[in-house]
């Protein structure tokens, strides 16, 4: 009997399926973070990409692969975009330095 039992709790574990594979990392932020989190900016504050998967896997995520994915989205929202790593934003004109000042007129 007890080996039925064995069996029949094996089989039921080898078909668990892990409901969090093949979703895209914006979907498991917005399906298990975002009931906390506003949003994921700031998230992954510097932290190393190891590190914070690890953190994911073991207190959030129901796989390794969704902690990984997850992670490197935190990350990837974190970092400015590619063309605007070496630019320094540039001061707006003065709007009186547009037009030339209106000349005084005497009564």
């Amino acid at each position: 009997m007890t080996l039925a039992a064995a069996a029949a709790l094996t089989a039921t574990v080898a078909s668990a399926q892990n409901l969090d594979a093949g979703k895209p990392p914006a979907k498991l932020f917005a399906d298990g973070c975002a009931t906390c989190h506003r949003s994921p900016r700031g998230l992954a504050k510097g932290r190393f990409s190891v590190t914070l998967a690890w953190f994911l896997k073991d207190h959030y995520a129901t796989s390794p692969d969704s902690a990984k994915a997850l992670a490197a989205y935190l990350q990837s929202v974190d970092e400015p975009p590619p063309n605007a790593a070496g630019k320094k934003p540039r001061a707006k004109p003065s709007k009186s330095a547009s037009r030339p000042p209106k000349p005084v007129q005497s009564p």
